[in-house]
């Protein structure tokens, strides 16, 4: 289950500053509550980012068309949390969109139509009542982490718009924190808004604003872009980059980026990975009893299936799995039709051919992650080898594994879904770790061999 957010206190609402007076705004939020009014205060002081910042680029406009429509109340900080999500669900209720809290193409040109119109005709926020939020609704996530780490957020959002500068906010909030009423734990916030090229010029800025001495880490809420003005100049000033290979539209050439830029000496985490944790232990589990142990050098064909749109689980969890059995991928190929089936194999270090099947399963509703892993099978062409394993989605079942015969003789697992596997909750617990994962290196590097080899076709 998802931790409720706690209240959230707001010491600064987005205000609008030049770019010159950012840090002085800030500072002048600080010096307000970090000392008490005679007794008066419901809250003796508040406590400064002091562990962290994270800078994130959101190329998405959602969250803030929301806000400027009066649907959003929280941060504008390109986090798209609980609250967001409600405030989605408020806006679909209104333009009379399916209701499912996930934004999409007709929600963005509704808000940008109603945004349009109200500037247009000057209505004042005030005089045109929006639908209400909540008062019980959660706050984003960004809040959860600052009750952790009281830090720095610097969102950075490309407008589709005429180049017209940078545009700048800074903002505020804290959660209470129960048994601790005296003292808040914030987050501060700065919002950079403008067209890609001059955000391009900003990089510097963003440079300027980051806390010296404390980690810095960056959250590129796309996929990486060696072309970028921006990402290039901004990549070499933090301590580590975040990426989410499930929103990757171009899966296979940009996992190739990520193993790049590790190779070129960036230390870089995929959130992505980390929803292949359960699916690893338990294959590691399945072998683990000693009268199996010596079996798992016998296998010699892989089946996975995953939900079509986004291979990037597949190929990591393939990557990891042949670094572990030490693989060496000699061909790849891909089989247009039902399942669009990617065939890989590899050279065992016994020099035993392996054999390894990826299948995108079409699905009667996407799941919440694109490309989620539905089901697994490691199997032998020896028929007396004792390594046949089945592991399943506890939400999806077998399917194809089933299907196929032969269940009966397998070892079968199911594996519990993450009991959140959004970016944002997954985000939080990376900021907790975001040294350098040698475990996920060596399995992107065996992936990135791979898909070398297709492109090599």
């Amino acid at each position: 289950m998802a931790t409720q957010s706690a209240p959230l206190v707001s010491l600064q609402a987005p205000k609008d500053v030049s770019l010159n007076q950012i840090e002085a705004e800030l500072a002048q939020i600080w010096q307000i509550y970090s000392t008490t009014d005679g007794g008066n205060a419901t809250y003796s002081g508040a406590m400064r980012a002091a562990t962290f910042t994270l800078v994130v680029y959101e190329p998405e406009e959602t969250q803030q068309l929301l806000a400027a429509l009066g649907f959003y109340r929280g941060p504008v900080d390109g986090i798209l949390g609980p609250q967001t999500e409600a405030a989605i669900r408020a806006a679909q209720t209104t333009y009379k969109l399916p209701i499912d809290g996930t934004t999409s193409p007709e929600l963005l040109q509704k808000l940008q139509q109603a945004l349009s119109e109200r500037q247009s005709s000057r209505i004042d926020q005030n005089g045109n009542p929006q639908p209400p939020l909540t008062s019980t609704m959660a706050t984003g996530l960004a809040d959860a982490i600052a009750s952790q780490n009281p830090c720095r957020i610097i969102s950075l959002f490309p407008l589709a718009s005429p180049d017209e500068g940078i545009t700048a906010q800074v903002s505020a909030y804290c959660p209470i924190q129960k048994g601790s009423h005296n003292t808040l734990i914030c987050c501060e916030y700065i919002m950079l808004k403008g067209a890609e090229a001059a955000l391009d010029r900003g990089s510097g800025l963003v440079n300027s604003l980051l806390i010296t001495d404390l980690p810095r880490l960056l959250w590129w809420k796309a996929a990486p872009d060696p072309s970028s003005d921006l990402f290039k100049n901004l990549l070499p000033s933090f301590n580590c980059t975040i990426f989410d290979s499930s929103c990757f539209t171009q899966p296979l050439s940009e996992l190739l980026h990520l193993q790049e830029l590790i190779e070129q000496g960036h230390n870089i985490a995929d959130l992505n990975w980390r929803r292949l944790a359960a699916w690893q232990e338990l294959a590691a589990e399945a072998f683990d009893p000693p009268e199996r142990r010596a079996s798992i050098k016998e296998v010699d064909r892989v089946t996975l299936d995953y939900e079509e749109g986004n291979p990037a689980q597949a190929l990591m969890f393939l990557g990891w799995l042949a670094s572990r059995l030490n693989w060496q991928p000699v061909a790849f190929h891909k089989e247009e039709g039902i399942y669009n089936i990617y065939r890989i194999h590899f050279t065992a270090a016994d020099q035993r051919p392996v054999e390894a099947e990826l299948a995108a399963i079409p699905t009667a509703a996407m799941g919440q992650i694109a490309g989620d892993l539905i089901d697994m099978k490691l199997a032998s062409t020896n028929l007396e080898a004792d390594c046949c394993t089945i592991i399943c989605s506890e939400t999806k079942g077998c399917m194809r594994m089933e299907a196929g015969g032969g269940a009966q003789s397998c070892l079968t697992y199911q594996v519990s879904p993450l009991a959140e596997q959004r970016s944002e909750v997954l985000l939080s617990q990376e900021l907790q770790r975001w040294g350098r994962d040698i475990l996920f290196q060596e399995s992107l590097s065996m992936t990135a061999q791979i898909l070398r080899l297709l492109d090599d076709q």
